[in-house]
């Protein structure tokens, strides 16, 4: 059964315990997220990590790393240092079915802006450029170092130049922590904040 990979209609389940106080390690989906780690030498903390889900099907496990709490979309999207999203895939997604979603959500949350225009296309080709799609264990890493830009990287292997907007990463970010965010649930997670 082909399964439609749209991050705008997932549904998430969380699975790790509640992120009240300081972040921890968790396991969500089955995936270990380490408490921190290292972003161009700095140490960032595990903020908030959930699991998005379609249907009755997981698709990945998402964690949010940051320099210090957060616990709102604004003070995420201020903060300074840099910040790391983490990706681990739970199922095969087709690199059009990832391309899709991410693009497609992009264009709704980015400002109209040509710069942010030609990122998007950029890393559009990257994902594209799967031959064999994104499989089941695999690692997207969204980073954000200052002086360098977003780093996108896939099992550990950058896809693309660094993108150097700030706002392009912010876009990324709003994709789960923006006013319409993919799932309300993955947002609150991410947040730290305890799940209803």
């Amino acid at each position: 059964m082909r399964i439609h990979f749209n991050i705008a209609l997932a549904v998430t389940s969380f699975v790790a315990g509640s992120f009240q106080g300081s972040a921890r390690a968790a396991d969500v989906g089955g995936v270990r997220l380490d408490e921190s780690v290292q972003v161009a030498g700095h140490q960032l903390q595990l903020n908030g990590a959930g699991v998005s889900s379609r249907l009755i099907f997981k698709i990945y496990a998402i964690g949010l790393y940051l320099q210090a709490p957060r616990r709102t979309p604004e003070a995420v999207l201020t903060s300074h240092g840099p910040r790391r999203v983490f990706i681990r895939l739970l199922r095969d997604v087709t690199s059009e079915e990832f391309e899709d979603a991410v693009i497609s959500k992009l264009a709704d949350t980015a400002p109209q802006d040509a710069g942010l225009a030609e990122h998007m296309l950029r890393l559009g080709k990257a994902i594209a450029s799967q031959p064999q799609g994104l499989r089941r264990g695999d690692l997207l890493t969204l980073d954000w170092i200052p002086g360098t830009g977003t780093v996108v990287a896939l099992n550990s292997r950058p896809l693309t130049p660094p993108l150097r907007d700030i706002t392009f990463y912010n876009a990324l970010l709003n994709i789960w922590l923006g006013e319409n965010p993919a799932d309300n649930h993955l947002k609150n997670v991410l947040l730290g904040q305890t799940p209803a």
